[in-house]
């Protein structure tokens, strides 16, 4: 199949895809509870004429065979939304109070549909299996790539490579970004519980204070990254949560904080978290308090194939051109899509969404994110392409 006749087919079902994303934004639905939304690719798959069967309790898995070859190759999409509270003024806004599809899901998902579509019709013009993944619990730990991997998503038959794209309002609607190696961190939860002598705030020296041990404890903590961390190596250390007291003029028994780390080296990462427990407990103690620690570990770092990449962007320039094919950067954000790249050769490459004249500027994870859905239409070819020749 050549580029123009691709272009024309993403352009020929657009609209239809389009009024998908849209059903999907406006019934959008949380971590591990995309009911409806499995049951609507199911159905849409079954129009289509797909094979597909159902992994965990909400995933999809889509098989397409194309001519005979071993080859086997997975893209991959994430269905769920955010517990956020839409603020836009758009007939599909969202139907469920305080969910939203603020993340782009809707468009991931969608896209991977009109891909198969066209990857379907088109099969006698590209070699091997495609194994379609369409993925719940992308937003909660313990993220639904690592549940469907111990389910055997990457068995049965086993890809080679896998490729999924994401949207990103920073970068101008129908551009395609890419980087090679480390794309984005991985993330980890804090809970830290300190638990001292409480008493009036008048005779402190009758008290083990746990606000001054909190305040030393968050200043201490920023020592981990800024003076053990390789400043080479991207990592971030934030607390974002202190609570306890509840007056004037009591020192409380108690403070919970939270916060996150994150990193791009799982050596460094896990170095990391004993310095982390060691500052925990060592500053408690320097001041009469006790320190309870949970970590919460997380998503691995995303970590693209340099081979994959150089494959991906190359098709894209042939897609799109060199012009709208860029250097993207990289993130402190997650992805588990960090657990298929543990596993196999991975490619995990942006989408832009943006588009300033018309106001779509907002950021991911926020009330006001929208996207210039013409985007879908690279989206979906891109998809489509890398299916055929990734």
């Amino acid at each position: 199949m050549t580029v123009d006749a691709l272009h024309q087919l993403a352009s020929n079902y657009f609209e239809e895809y389009k009024s998908i994303r849209r059903h999907l934004h406006a019934h959008p639905e949380l971590s591990f509870k995309e009911y409806a939304t499995s049951a609507f690719v199911r159905e849409h798959l079954n129009q289509l004429g797909i094979s597909h069967s159902s992994i965990g309790e909400t995933g999809v898995v889509a098989l397409i065979k194309g001519k005979p070859s071993s080859r086997v190759i997975a893209l991959r999409a994430d269905m769920d939304a955010l517990p956020i509270q839409e603020e836009n003024n758009v007939d599909y806004i969202s139907q469920h109070p305080g969910v939203m599809h603020a993340c782009g899901h809707d468009v991931h998902t969608s896209c991977l549909l009109g891909a198969a579509r066209i990857l379907h019709e088109h099969r006698s013009d590209w070699e091997g299996t495609l194994k379609l993944i369409f993925q719940p619990g992308e937003e909660k730990n313990p993220g639904g790539a690592s549940i469907l991997i111990k389910e055997g998503v990457l068995e049965n038959p086993r890809p080679e490579r896998i490729y999924a794209l994401h949207v990103h309002p920073q970068l101008e609607a129908g551009k395609l970004g890419f980087v090679t190696g480390k794309v984005m961190a991985s993330a980890d939860e804090l809970y830290i519980t300190i638990k001292g002598k409480g008493g009036h705030a008048a005779k402190p020296h009758l008290t083990a204070d746990t606000v001054l041990t909190a305040s030393h404890m968050v200043v201490a903590l920023q020592q981990v990254v800024s003076r053990n961390n390789n400043p080479f190596s991207p990592s971030v250390l934030s607390i974002c949560a202190l609570n306890g007291g509840f007056t004037t003029n009591v020192i409380p028994s108690e403070v919970k904080m939270m916060g996150t780390f994150r990193a791009m080296d799982e050596a460094w990462r896990f170095e990391a978290h004993e310095r982390i427990k060691k500052i925990v407990y060592d500053v408690a103690a320097a001041h009469g308090a006790e320190a309870t620690l949970d970590i919460s570990v997380g998503y691995p770092a995303v970590i693209n194939d340099a081979a994959l990449v150089d494959t991906a962007r190359n098709l894209a320039t042939e897609l799109i051109g060199s012009k709208h094919t860029v250097e993207a950067e990289l993130s402190m954000g997650a992805e588990d899509f960090g657990y298929y790249t543990q596993e196999i050769p991975g490619c995990f490459f942006r989408l832009g969404t943006g588009n300033v004249s018309k106001g779509i500027v907002s950021g991911v994870h926020t009330p006001t994110f929208d996207v210039d859905e013409s985007a879908m239409k690279t989206g979906m070819a891109m998809m489509a392409y890398l299916g055929m020749k990734g």
